[in-house]
């Protein structure tokens, strides 16, 4: 069974850090590539950053370039978003998604395995 765990959501101040993970079980990831989106209140899910698992080629949405870095392990078949700099508007439930493409593309329709979701608030 085809499963996704996010995890290291968590509030921070802003200015600060955090790492989220997501653990991928339950196939092999060789075909795919992860993605991060994220969903505010009232707003809609958005792509945040994703990677391409065959060759680690990535993609950012430009609110986030410079400040969020993907990255993966194959070892664990799990994939990192490490956040910096976190402002007030990075709010959000953050998720984790797989889908069929070699390409890092973070279109949602294309991605039809999603985890739980784990929240992220930056507030002083």
């Amino acid at each position: 069974q085809l499963q996704l765990v996010e995890s290291g959501g968590g509030l921070v101040q802003p200015g600060g850090s955090l790492r989220l993970s997501c653990a991928a079980s339950g196939f092999t990831l060789d075909y795919y590539a992860i993605g991060w989106f994220r969903q505010a209140p009232g707003k809609e899910r958005e792509g945040v950053s994703c990677i391409s698992w065959s060759d680690g080629s990535t993609n950012y949405a430009d609110s986030v370039k410079g400040r969020f870095t993907i990255s993966r392990d194959n070892a664990k078949n799990t994939v990192y978003l490490q956040m910096n700099s976190l402002k007030p508007e990075d709010t959000a439930v953050y998720y984790c998604a797989a889908g069929r493409s070699v390409q890092p593309m973070c279109i949602r329709r294309w991605y039809g395995y999603w985890g739980q979701g784990t929240q992220v608030t930056v507030s002083s």
